[in-house]
């Protein structure tokens, strides 16, 4: 036994917090002392990968894990071959799960070589039974098992696989619980999310996120903005504010206050220059969150209305709650009071009953709304959800006609809202080196759009002017302005 589980093994409860953060950050100290163990017996820092599968939340959820598993003493590397790997999951389309298990079997193989290799798996595919029932009899090799309502407890749940030897699973039906001030581990240097809020409160026919991400809470207002102020003092110039619908947050607080409020007081933290947000639920846009970015200097020109559909019946068996006609209006209050709007949206092509004249509505209301762009989906059923018991699924060869069809029309739509700005100079937050090769930057305008254009990498993280000289439909080829 090493020096350091004898050591462990002296440890009463009594020593060990029960509040958090404190709890994690007492089992993250505690690790460091089996990392100094490894380092010394292997002569080497261990490394850890994490594999992000799905939305920005659970890649938010994934900058907490790094953050945890690099205050215990791991490096990162990005490759699979690694000391630690973590799969965090996404289980919106079945699919999804099928390659997570393709990846699993292929983290076997390798464990099979490097014995001492962890191997964890978190995240919205947990949160199903059946899915942790089929790891735990034909992976058994995976050490750790953990949803999305605990992900604070990693540090805790390495620490019970080290001292136990044998596969931990730690998955919660729910929580009202919600962890503050816990490490992270940014992606990026000049940008950052922040979750205000978790889980949904809308069951849409065709989405499981609700019951794998639970009910809604919003956290309270004076964290975020002590979050989003220490972002700031870390050099972060643009956050982008996550929740699965941001429209509703507040609602859950002892003392509720509307989303429009919140981005009033992180608007006025010092040092932040952009400000985004994601997902907006069109039944809850509210005309004060209108006039807010209206009125707003620092608040992006970009607004992500998911429609899914333009067919009211279909919108009807979706659960959206909302109509054809309320959303073309709503599309028009907001093109109003900001005309430089950049508008994007989701649309789901092929939903059960989906007639011909309920897509050509969907194609009236991409041209009427004029999207600057669009994320597109052939529906697919989703085991768990009330669409996928609905009778008139629809044939496969029209779905995807209907698909190309729908393609065309935001390519045409696109095209026509980009050019818009072609000749203009424009404010640019440079965000990474251009593949094509040294020298080219990218960056990204207030609006989303990227922007390619000549300069030195000391740019990266900056606010800088460039002219859109060409349009090539969803990103541009500027010159930089000196």
């Amino acid at each position: 036994m090493s020096e350091w589980l004898k050591k462990i093994k002296e440890v009463s409860l009594e020593q060990i917090p029960t509040t958090e953060p404190e709890r994690q950050y007492y089992f993250m100290d505690l690790l460091k002392g089996w990392m100094e163990e490894q380092v010394a017996e292997k002569g080497r820092k261990l490394t850890y990968h994490i594999q992000t599968f799905g939305c920005q939340m659970n890649s938010k959820d994934s900058e907490k894990l790094a953050g945890i598993l690099e205050t215990i003493g791991y490096v990162e590397t990005d490759t699979e071959k690694a000391d630690f790997v973590l799969y965090n999951t996404c289980t919106v389309r079945e699919n999804a799960n099928t390659r997570v298990y393709g990846r699993i079997g292929y983290l076997g193989t390798m464990k099979k070589k490097n014995p001492d290799m962890k191997i964890a798996m978190c995240g919205c595919m947990m949160q199903e039974a059946h899915v942790v029932e089929k790891i735990k009899k034909s992976y058994r090799f995976v050490d750790i098992v953990f949803g999305t309502h605990n992900i604070f407890k990693l540090a805790e749940l390495l620490y019970e696989d080290i001292l136990r030897g044998k596969m931990v699973v730690d998955v919660w039906e729910g929580t009202e619980q919600i962890v503050e001030d816990l490490p992270s581990e940014h992606k990026y240097k000049f940008k950052a999310g922040v979750n205000i809020m978790y889980g949904c409160n809308n069951f849409c026919s065709y989405c499981i996120v609700p019951y794998v991400r639970g009910r809604e809470r919003s956290r309270k207002p004076e964290d975020i903005i002590a979050e989003v102020k220490k972002l700031a003092s870390e050099g972060i110039v643009e956050i982008m504010l996550l929740g699965q619908n941001v429209n509703s947050y507040g609602k859950t607080l002892e003392n509720p206050i509307s989303f429009a409020e919140l981005l009033k007081m992180v608007e006025e933290v010092e040092g932040i220059k952009r400000i985004r947000f994601m997902t907006s639920h069109p039944k809850d846009l509210s005309d004060e969150l209108i006039e807010t970015m209206k009125n707003s200097k620092k608040i992006c020109t970009h607004l992500h209305l998911p429609m899914q559909s333009g067919s009211t019946k279909v919108l009807k068996e979706m659960n959206r709650k909302y109509t054809k006609e309320e959303y073309l209006l709503l599309v028009d209050k907001i093109k109003t009071a900001m005309p430089e709007v950049s508008l994007t949206t989701d649309i789901i092509v092929g939903f059960p009953g989906e007639t011909e004249e309920d897509f050509l509505e969907t194609i009236d209301v991409v041209r009427k709304a004029g999207f600057d762009s669009a994320y597109t989906f052939i529906y697919s059923k989703r085991t768990g959800t009330v669409a996928a018991k609905m009778e008139n699924q629809v044939p496969e060869e029209v779905v995807k006609d209907r698909f190309n069809r729908l393609l065309e029309e935001i390519r045409i739509t696109s095209e026509a809202c980009a050019n818009r700005y072609t000749g203009k100079t424009m404010e640019v937050l440079v965000e990474e080196e251009n593949e094509q090769g040294e020298g080219r930057l990218t960056g990204r305008l207030s609006n989303n759009l990227l922007v390619h254009f000549n300069g030195g990498k000391e740019l990266i993280g900056k606010l800088v002017p460039v002219n859109l000289k060409e349009c090539k439909g969803f990103y541009y080829i500027g010159e930089l302005i000196l």
